[in-house]
């Protein structure tokens, strides 16, 4: 029985999307009534409904069931002073769901020393990406491994920069979910290591990826710059270690930069930055 329920809990997030295809469907096609015995378009919108509700609830239930994966060591992806967001260090799932792989993930905000980068507010809701320092940053891989994912189509939009423009990228978000986990995560490369242990980064630059399907790469080897594609709020780099290739139905792996250090301590550790917190790699 639990092995069932975490097959079904593996695979929710295509069939959450399958059902709420064929219910937006049903609803644009003006077919949801009663009409004396139930229609057939009536019993596919209550079963796509019932689908919802199960997949909904174990969201909720089913990760105090998850095995406990051990730590990864992993090199990280960017080089510099960076802030940390969003990070598993404070919380898990550390952005707030564990969809996509993303339960351990993490956000990074460049901020060299004597560089600006924008505060968040003021009276422009939306800024160039370019004026913040993130931007155009090169991406390493964390993992030796065969790229099986890489995508840099995506446009890099401009940054939402107070909180008319974070509204606006939350509604944008909502637009974005019916598209799939590859328009949330924007551009970015997939690495999988013999161990089966998947390294992703996301919101690269347009046209930056520098390996393609199929390339062999290792640790350390630059694989594209940060950007700003898919929903985000400014230029940073998402990295998450996941057990699947596919953000639709990989699951999060807990990870730590090695050889990293944290605020103003000079000893390096094998950690990760907090939110707020600074690391130099």
């Amino acid at each position: 029985m639990k092995r069932s329920i975490l097959f079904v809990y593996r695979y929710r997030i295509p069939i959450y999307y399958a059902a709420g295809v064929l219910l937006i469907a049903l609803l644009v096609a003006g077919k949801l009534g009663f009409r004396g015995t139930i229609p057939l378009e009536t019993e596919l919108a209550i079963g796509a409904l019932v689908t919802l509700a199960v997949c909904a609830i174990l969201s909720f239930t089913v990760p105090t069931m998850l095995p406990v994966e051990d730590t990864q060591t992993v090199a990280s992806p960017v080089r510099g002073r960076w802030l940390g967001m969003n990070s598993p260090q404070t919380k898990v799932p550390s952005h707030g769901v564990r969809a996509y792989g993303q339960a351990y993930a993490i956000d990074l905000c460049f901020e060299p020393e004597g560089a600006t980068r924008p505060d968040f507010g003021g009276r422009m809701p939306a800024r160039s990406p370019n004026e913040y320092p993130a931007f155009g940053e090169p991406v390493y891989a964390m993992i030796d491994g065969v790229v099986t994912r890489s995508s840099d189509w995506r446009r890099d939009h401009l940054a939402r920069s107070n909180w008319f423009g974070f509204i606006y990228m939350m509604i944008e978000g909502m637009i974005r979910e019916i598209g799939g986990p590859g328009f949330i995560v924007g551009n970015h490369i997939v690495i999988r290591r013999a161990d089966g242990v998947h390294a992703l980064v996301a919101h690269l630059q347009r046209g930056s990826a520098l390996v393609k399907t199929g390339d062999q790469v290792v640790t350390g080897q630059q694989i594209g710059r940060c950007g700003n594609s898919g929903n985000t709020t400014e230029p940073h780099v998402h990295a998450q270690l996941m057990d699947r290739a596919s953000t639709w139905t990989g699951q999060g792996i807990p990870m730590k930069f090695a050889r990293i250090t944290l605020d103003e301590t000079p000893e390096q550790v094998d950690s990760l930055p907090s939110d707020d917190q600074h690391m130099e790699a």
